[in-house]
C-alpha cells in the first residue's frame, strides 16, 4: 500500500473530522439557524451515505469476501459484519447520556435560552459533550479513512457527506461548553479538537489492522463500514432533517444526495 493512498485517506478523515469547527462558528456568529438550508443539507448527507453505503461498499465486501471464502460463507459473513457495523455504533449512542450526546441537536438561537441557565452543572455538560463527540466519531474516522484508502474518488464523496454531518454536532458541543466556560475560544477549541477523533480512530485501527490486513479483513471492515453509515444516515441524519424544516425537502435533499453519488459512481466506472 503506497505512503500517498494513505496520507491521501488520512487528509480526507482530517477534513471530515474538523468541521465540527464550522458548526462552532456558526454557533457563535449567526443569528439564526437556516433551518431549510440545513434539512436539506442533512437529508443530502444521509442519500449519499445510503446510496454509497448499499450500492458500492456492501457490494464490494460482499464480492471481495465471496472471492475469499466462497459465495455463501462470504454472504453470511458479509450481512453479519454489516449488522455487526450498525450494533457498535449502537451501542456507542447507548452509553452517552441523551443530555450529552452530541446528536442532539440545537438550533444557534437555542444559545440565547441556555443562558439564563448558568450553572455549575454546566462545566461538566460541556466537558461530557466534547468528550461524547470524541468517543463517537472515532468509527466513523475508522469508515471515511478505509473508505478512502479503497477509492480516493468515493471518500471524496464520504467525507463531503460526514463533513455536513459533523457541522451541527459542532453547534451542539460549542453551546454548553462556551455556557461552561464564559470563553467563545475555549468552546471552540474543544469542539474543533473534538473533531481530531476522526482522523485519531483512523489511525489508531489502521495500525491496529495493518498487520492482520487481507481480503477476508477488508471486506468485514468495508462491510461494517456499511452498517455504520447506514445506522448514521438512519438514526442521526434522517430525523434532524425533518425536525429542522419541512418533511419534504429532507427526503428532496435525500433524493438529491442519491443522484449525485450515483451519477459520480457511473463517471468513474
Amino acid at each position: 500500500m503506497r505512503t500517498d493512498q494513505v496520507l491521501t485517506a488520512l487528509l480526507l478523515t482530517l477534513i471530515a473530522g474538523l468541521s465540527t469547527g464550522i458548526g462552532s462558528l456558526i454557533a457563535f456568529f449567526a443569528k439564526k439557524t437556516n433551518t431549510r438550508f440545513l434539512s436539506v443539507a442533512l437529508g443530502f448527507s444521509a442519500g449519499v451515505m445510503i446510496y454509497v453505503s448499499m450500492v458500492d461498499i456492501f457490494a464490494t465486501a460482499q464480492e471481495t469476501l465471496a472471492s475469499a471464502l466462497g459465495e455463501r460463507n462470504g454472504a453470511w459473513v458479509t450481512v453479519a459484519s454489516f449488522f455487526g457495523g450498525m450494533l457498535i455504533i449502537a451501542l456507542i449512542d447507548k452509553v452517552i447520556p441523551s443530555g450529552e450526546n452530541p446528536h442532539d441537536f440545537k438550533k444557534v438561537e437555542s444559545v440565547g435560552e441556555e443562558k439564563s441557565n448558568i450553572s455549575t452543572n454546566l462545566m461538566r455538560m460541556g466537558l461530557l459533550t466534547a468528550l461524547a463527540i470524541t468517543i463517537h466519531n472515532f468509527p466513523e474516522g475508522i469508515a471515511t479513512f478505509t473508505a478512502a484508502l479503497k477509492d480516493p474518488n468515493l471518500g471524496i464523496a464520504i467525507t463531503v457527506a460526514i463533513a455536513i454531518h459533523n457541522i451541527p454536532e459542532g453547534i451542539a458541543v460549542s453551546i454548553p461548553v462556551y455556557y461552561a466556560t464564559g470563553s467563545k475560544r475555549r468552546a471552540f477549541r474543544l469542539s474543533f479538537l473534538s473533531g481530531l477523533s476522526e482522523p485519531l480512530g483512523a489511525v489508531i485501527g489502521y495500525l491496529i489492522l495493518l498487520p492482520f490486513m487481507n481480503d477476508i479483513v477488508f471486506g468485514i471492515l468495508f462491510a461494517a463500514v456499511a452498517g455504520i453509515m447506514m445506522f448514521i444516515s438512519l438514526d442521526e441524519l434522517l430525523p434532524s432533517a425533518r425536525e429542522y424544516g419541512e418533511a419534504h425537502l429532507s427526503i428532496y435533499g435525500l433524493i438529491s444526495g442519491m443522484m449525485v453519488m450515483a451519477i459520480s459512481l457511473l463517471l468513474f466506472i
